[in-house]
């Protein structure tokens, strides 16, 4: 029971890489930038213990489909996350979601009609602002950077993912997450989302938050660079009648820097 992407499902954004494991209720995994569905690989066999656990690639992520002009903004996957519950036959998942995978379920949720049984928000991009000076800087030269040597792009990507982290990762892991970026493809749609990252797609969803309609749980690694502690109690504020819990010493992939912790924290809220 173990993650892999042997499933390909046509969306209308484009094919993306999936797969699922295990036996129990229905448990979806969101990923975020720059990750992929691999993100989650150190979680999914002890969650697959307890549930049928479920993930993809985002379109213009990983392993799915990336091609030029292609739109993978977050309304976008907004769209496919609620496609992907209805190719799956999932009327009311648990959900967990991670950094753009907070918008992204959050629009399938509150825009689209997608019902969940029990939501974990963990390091999630939610609220504006969000993106860093870098961030934008990158949005405004895509060409510039799209154009970079191999080698030097590498070392961007690479330093990029390094900037997440507050603890060590197995060094596989970290290959594992800069690799889809480094082929052709995978090098003009790591530039793609940052000209595609716009604020409204969250300011569009923030004043719904009182809205969610299952019970919540928000966590956090409290040293998270990208997205710190204060963005994650701000949104707890805006949803009060959610679980609160932080893991210290951790940054922004708990997934990968703690595995251990995270399964702590969510597999109670997911027993209910």
């Amino acid at each position: 029971m173990s993650w892999k992407v042997d499933q390909e499902i046509s969306t209308p954004a484009g094919t993306v890489a999936a797969g699922s494991t295990g036996d129990g209720p229905p448990l979806v995994l969101a990923h975020g930038w720059p990750w992929s569905s691999y993100a989650w690989h150190r979680v999914i066999p002890a969650l697959a213990e307890r549930f049928r656990v479920y993930w993809y690639d985002m379109p213009g992520y990983g392993q799915s489909e990336m091609r030029e002009n292609q739109r993978t903004s977050l309304d976008v996957q907004g769209e496919v996350f609620a496609f992907m519950l209805a190719q799956w036959g999932l009327d009311r998942p648990n959900v967990i979601a991670h950094d753009f995978g907070g918008a992204t379920t959050l629009r399938a949720h509150l825009l689209h009609g997608a019902e969940f049984e029990r939501y974990v928000l963990m390091n999630v991009v939610a609220m504006r602002p969000w993106g860093s000076d870098f961030f934008d800087h990158v949005g405004q030269h895509v060409d510039a950077f799209t154009g970079l040597p191999p080698h030097i792009h590498e070392a961007v990507v690479r330093a990029y993912i390094q900037g997440a982290l507050v603890s060590d990762i197995v060094v596989a892991d970290f290959e594992a997450l800069v690799a889809p970026w480094l082929s052709g493809e995978g090098r003009g749609s790591f530039y793609r989302q940052f000209a595609q990252a716009d604020e409204s797609y969250t300011a569009e969803v923030e004043p719904m938050f009182g809205e969610v309609r299952c019970p919540v749980k928000i966590m956090w690694g409290e040293d998270d660079p990208w997205i710190s502690l204060e963005r994650g109690r701000a949104l707890h504020e805006r949803m009060p009648g959610a679980e609160f819990a932080t893991i210290p010493g951790i940054g922004h992939l708990p997934q990968l820097e703690a595995p251990d912790a995270v399964l702590r924290e969510v597999t109670g809220f997911l027993a209910g």
